[in-house]
């Protein structure tokens, strides 16, 4: 079967890692045809404009895309074109895998876990309002009148919204994943103890979703402060996390840490009809084109991308070549060595060329 699907290769290293990814995802005899689109600084060289309406049309078309890192400006200018991709398209639930590889170096052991992140809401639905603007000032007037609370004129306002239908379908679609792919437990991450009526309702919620489950799934409750304390202290006792957008962002940072950093960690935004894998990491605009940067993010992000299109087959053997090459530690990147001026380090091409090796 020949799978259509479209190809980002994004800003800075994103064309590197995505070419190292794409030549791994041809080696294990999937059958792709690629249509490449662009995003990001490149598209709006070209057309103006960062995310063109010609990738999203694409990505609607053949419902599949793996996207190379973007950049995303810091306080100012545009926002992420990786969050508005999630929003124009519905891509729901944020999928970021944790897993401990051998010769990845990392305090910690046996680490397997998932965190499930609500994208659509919460602080991230960029509802804010800019200090000192009328608009601003008239809102602060407001909300002071049906609050009784005192807020300064001069505070920037953002607006946290948590509904019960996206909290239901991001709670449900961490049930079936666990399910889907035999994990044992689901934990309901949040601050309802003191965000009463927006955590409070995620919480609300995710225990009434949970009754469908009760025989199937173990589910725990957790205060996100206290999730991150328990995280690092012992990140064994956890299976599934689901978590709503903004907390979801930091404790999926978090869990990449356990595991090496976000050089070893993939993700995917997955919607009811469409999906879009990436790594997760930065552009790293200075190592463009150097051929020096860590490609298995990008291509563990493939192997979640070969076992959404059903070639599950095809993502295990892929994901076993990747654990062989970091095992073995010889053909790796220079931050894979323990040595990271080691001179044995190779190129993000030639350790794609050392997975590649691994999978005839």
């Amino acid at each position: 079967m020949m799978h259509k699907i479209t190809l980002i290769p994004g800003d800075g290293i994103g064309p590197e890692v995505s070419l190292a990814a794409k030549r791994c995802i041809e080696a294990t005899g999937v059958k792709i045809s690629w249509e490449e689109a662009i995003a990001g600084e490149d598209a709006l060289k070209k057309y103006g404009e960062l995310l063109p309406r010609a990738t999203l049309e694409s990505i609607k078309k053949n419902k599949v895309a793996i996207k190379g890192p973007i950049v995303t400006p810091i306080g100012e200018g545009f926002r992420s074109v990786n969050v508005a991709i999630r929003h124009a398209l519905d891509l729901y639930a944020s999928v970021r895998p944790a897993k401990i590889y051998r010769g990845v170096r990392s305090l910690y052991k046996d680490i397997d876990l998932v965190v499930i992140r609500e994208n659509s809401e919460d602080l991230y639905a960029g509802i804010e309002f800019e200090e000192g603007r009328p608009e601003s000032k008239n809102l602060i007037k407001e909300i002071e009148k049906y609050s009784n609370k005192k807020i300064r004129l001069d505070s920037g306002i953002s607006i946290k919204s948590i509904s019960r239908y996206a909290s239901e379908r991001i709670v449900r679609f961490a049930f079936e994943y666990a399910l889907k792919f035999n994990r044992k437990k689901v934990t309901i991450v949040h601050k309802a103890n003191i965000m009463k009526f927006t955590d409070g309702l995620f919480l609300k919620t995710g225990r009434e979703v949970a009754k469908d489950y009760k025989d199937r799934i173990i589910f725990e409750e957790a205060i996100v402060d206290n999730m991150a304390m328990q995280l690092v202290q012992k990140p064994q006792n956890y299976d599934c996390l689901v978590l709503p957008n903004l907390y979801g962002d930091i404790i999926s940072d978090l869990c990449a840490g356990l595991v090496g950093g976000l050089g070893v960690a993939p993700g995917a935004n997955i919607g009811n009809e469409m999906a879009v894998f990436e790594a997760v990491h930065g552009s790293a605009p200075k190592y463009k084109g150097l051929n020096k940067v860590n490609p298995t993010a990008m291509i563990l992000s493939g192997v979640l991308m070969l076992r959404y299109i059903g070639e599950g087959k095809a993502a295990d053997r892929l994901e076993e070549a990747v654990k062989e090459v970091l095992s073995e530690g010889k053909f790796v990147t220079y931050d894979l060595k323990a040595d990271r001026n080691d001179p044995t380090s190779v190129g993000t091409q030639e350790m794609a060329d050392a997975i590649i090796a691994e999978l005839k």
